[in-house]
């Protein structure tokens, strides 16, 4: 056993461990999971489940990932979490594997932020570069976009969609699709405008800020109806070719939403 695996953890003999893997004390790694190089993994944790753990990830102490979901359909099929790279996982996370009525998979991708007591559940997809804030909580078959800041204690209804860009703020209640770029707010929620500061974070021009700031105007304060807001928004890609990418990801999400948006 490597000398980065405290003599108390218990990794089942099946399990696939990089040597480069630390694991903490008393932490359980089960039979299917796999952890790729330089991961760690802190005390009292246990990974089970069909889990597969990329690289450079670090998990604290008493994390819970690859339980089965919290799904009374689930019958013990064998669905996945997967866990992308260079993630931070902090205490008390909880992350479910998928269930057969979707792709029996929960994905989380690379390089998220993940504090404390934040629940991922069965069937969820989580983009890259997100920040999840203590104790936000996802539904099953959630999707989350790229760069998506939860504040925490935000809760996210089952079947959701949040687009990348977009940041929900303290407390939030979102039971409708969020679109890229978006910022969010509330119980009830209300959008209160477009996630500025964020943007020029990521390197945003200003054209391409023109056109999240234009877009922002005919979906919230125009009075326009989705359909003509989308005409609207396509127009754009003509004035502001800078910004064609940002136009045709508003476009794929509004065109794609299920639920409505929220307005």
């Amino acid at each position: 056993m490597s000398g980065k695996i405290h003599p108390t953890a218990i990794i089942h003999e099946g399990a696939q461990v990089h040597p480069s893997v630390s694991v903490g004390a008393y932490s359980i790694i089960g039979e299917h999971v796999t952890i790729g190089a330089g991961t760690q993994v802190g005390p009292h944790c246990v990974i089970e489940g069909r889990t597969t753990i990329g690289m450079d990830n670090y998990i604290f102490q008493f994390a819970s990932l690859g339980a089965q979901p919290q799904d009374k359909k689930y019958a013990g099929e064998p669905t996945q979490l997967v866990i992308g790279d260079r993630n931070t996982i902090r205490e008390f996370c909880t992350f479910n594997t998928g269930t057969s009525q979707d792709e029996g998979m929960t994905c989380v991708g690379n390089d998220n932020w993940v504090m404390a007591y934040v629940h991922i559940a069965h069937d969820c997809a989580v983009g890259n570069h997100t920040i999840l804030a203590n104790n936000a909580t996802l539904a099953g078959h959630v999707r989350l976009g790229d760069w998506v800041i939860l504040g925490g204690l935000t809760g996210v209804h089952q079947f959701v969609k949040i687009g990348a860009h977009a940041m929900a703020g303290f407390a939030s209640r979102v039971a409708q699709d969020v679109p890229p770029f978006m910022m969010i707010e509330g119980n009830p929620l209300a959008v209160r405008g477009f996630n500025l500061e964020g943007l020029r974070r990521r390197g945003f021009t200003p054209e391409r800020l023109k056109a999240v700031k234009q877009m922002h105007r005919l979906l919230y304060r125009q009075g326009l109806t989705l359909e003509a807001a989308l005409q609207a928004i396509g127009a754009l890609s003509s004035e502001i070719p800078q910004a064609q990418q940002d136009i045709a990801l508003m476009q794929s999400f509004l065109a794609s939403s299920t639920r409505g948006i929220a307005r």
